[in-house]
């Protein structure tokens, strides 16, 4: 949009803090329909210089707009914004800008032949009637990225708001920067606590593999793809949103690579789709202890079938996938994934199979837990204490609402994302000049996604919370500790003999005899 506007230097950071000039581009195109109707001369030059102000060789501070600049092309614009409901934003108060010819504060104007003090004539257009489609208005607008080169790769391959060779930008077009910046922060967090929280369940376990037995043996496993869930997302974090989601100004689209993008793909897909197979196990493995009194070793008789369905299936998922190259970017999340540009991939690929995993592990749990309690009251009948069987039901319930709640609230929000994305695009591509607000997606829906996807990794270690764990690490620490002494004493050992073999003296010449208690 400032292309031609009189400089080609620019002084970044801003005054609104954006670090590149794609930042700043991103923010300040919300703008773009009130300098393309022309509401004041003087709009274009004034959100150039407050969004890329000069850089100047031998002025080094930034140059903002002098006031009349602003007041110009607010006496222009504001009119017109306030007609349709939007006022003059608070970040750009004219009050705060120099006045021209201040000698302690410079600022910019340009030359001009006239200046608009005064709504322009054409203040008032014609629009279509709100009840109409607009399909005559629908273009690929900023910031979309429009394809125009017969020669692009996703020439006649993409589609956006109805618009074809219109292509998501690089970054999520309908949030601000702030945002875009917090998203960066909350996901990283929570990739980070999901690492160290099943790193540890993981290291635990290693440690001390025969206290988790069957039927609580998949919880490891859970964990141990949720450890690898999160690297997917801290290598994003490390590497950075446009070096695994982007292909330079666009995002990926139906993609098998690059590399980067592929490995952080295979990551949280795969990974993820087998923590909630082994999620079906684990209730699967708990009706059958508690419903049909299974021990643990005929249920371990089966784990090479468990193992079998729990990376078989993920891994015929990945494979089609890749095969389909129906890998694309998250503009949100910055990672590669499937079916962030393609309603039926998301469907298909992620939406279903969720479900589907869902549905059956809730009704086996239901099945297991109706089958504990009436356990639990035939002890009772009996006589007998319950009091380790009631610790093994709060333990299961307390795990099964630290699942299924978030996996379900998953669920909605891809629902949610599916059906509206295409409404949120051709909102933003079709919409009548005359439309008071564009349609948007509900940021919280969105980091409540990526949060609840990471969750159930991070509370995975419930099952461990325990003395018991305390103790195993004991007994590791003190086994090290132990060993460190054992390789001391050898090393002092050899030292002696070496010495003993050089004086050609036995080693208890070496030192003084003790006298006899007898003799004193």
């Amino acid at each position: 949009m400032c292309k031609g506007i009189g400089y080609n230097y620019t002084y970044m950071p801003n005054q609104f803090n954006h670090d590149t000039q794609d930042e700043a581009g991103l923010e300040v195109h919300q703008f773009w329909p009130l300098v393309e109707i022309q509401c004041s001369p003087d709009l274009k030059f004034f959100l150039c210089s407050m969004y890329t102000p000069i850089c100047l060789a031998d002025y080094k501070k930034p140059l903002p707009p002098c006031r009349s600049v602003c007041e110009r092309a607010k006496a222009g614009c504001s009119p017109l914004m306030r007609q349709y409901g939007f006022a003059w934003p608070e970040r750009m108060n004219c009050d705060k800008l120099p006045q021209h010819g201040d000698p302690e504060n410079l600022c910019m104007d340009y030359n001009r032949t006239e200046t608009t003090t005064h709504p322009p004539l054409f203040a008032k257009p014609t629009y279509p009637p709100p009840n109409s489609d607009c399909d005559g208005v629908c273009k690929c607008r900023e910031p979309f990225y429009s394809i125009t080169k017969e020669s692009h790769p996703l020439y006649n391959r993409v589609k956006t708001g109805q618009v074809p060779n219109c292509a998501v930008p690089c970054f999520q077009p309908y949030f601000t920067q702030d945002e875009k910046t917090f998203a960066t922060f909350w996901i990283g967090l929570w990739s980070i606590l999901c690492f160290i929280s099943t790193f540890t369940t993981v290291a635990t376990f290693l440690i001390d593999m025969e206290r988790f037995r069957y039927p609580e043996r998949p919880i490891i496993f859970l964990s141990a793809c949720y450890l690898f869930v999160s690297m997917g997302y801290i290598i994003r974090l490390l590497v950075g949103h446009e070096h695994v989601a982007c292909n330079r100004d666009y995002i990926h689209y139906e993609t098998t690579g690059p590399a980067l993008c592929t490995v952080v793909f295979l990551l949280i897909y795969f990974f993820g789709m087998a923590s909630s197979i082994w999620w079906v196990i684990l209730s699967f493995t708990w009706f059958l202890a508690a419903g049909m009194k299974w021990g643990n070793e005929a249920i371990a008789s089966y784990s090479q079938y468990f193992h079998m369905a729990a990376w078989l299936i993920p891994s015929v998922k990945s494979i089609a996938v890749l095969a389909l190259s129906s890998v694309d970017g998250d503009p949100v999340a910055g990672i590669c994934y499937v079916g962030n540009q393609n309603l039926d991939n998301l469907r298909g690929f992620v939406l279903a199979p969720l479900v589907v995993y869902l549905f059956t592990g809730t009704m086996f749990l239901l099945a297991g837990f109706v089958s504990l309690f009436r356990i639990r009251s035939v002890i009772k009948q009996g006589g007998t204490k319950t009091d380790k069987l009631e610790k093994l039901m709060i333990r299961i319930g307390i795990f099964t609402v630290l699942y299924t709640v978030p996996a379900t609230i998953v669920i909605a929000c891809y629902i949610y994302e599916q059906h509206y994305r295409e409404f949120w695009e051709k909102s933003h591509n079709c919409s009548c000049p005359g439309d008071k607000k564009r349609a948007r997606p509900e940021y919280a829906v969105f980091m409540l996604k990526y949060f609840m996807c990471l969750l159930v990794g991070i509370t995975s270690g419930v099952w461990i919370w325990s003395g018991k764990t305390l103790e195993s690490w004991r007994r590791v620490t003190g086994r090290c500790c132990r060993s460190s002494k054992s390789i001391n004493a050898l090393a002092f050992g050899e030292a002696s003999t070496a010495l003993t073999a050089r004086t050609g003296l036995p080693s208890s010449a070496l030192y003084h005899k003790q006298v006899p208690l007898s003799h004193v």
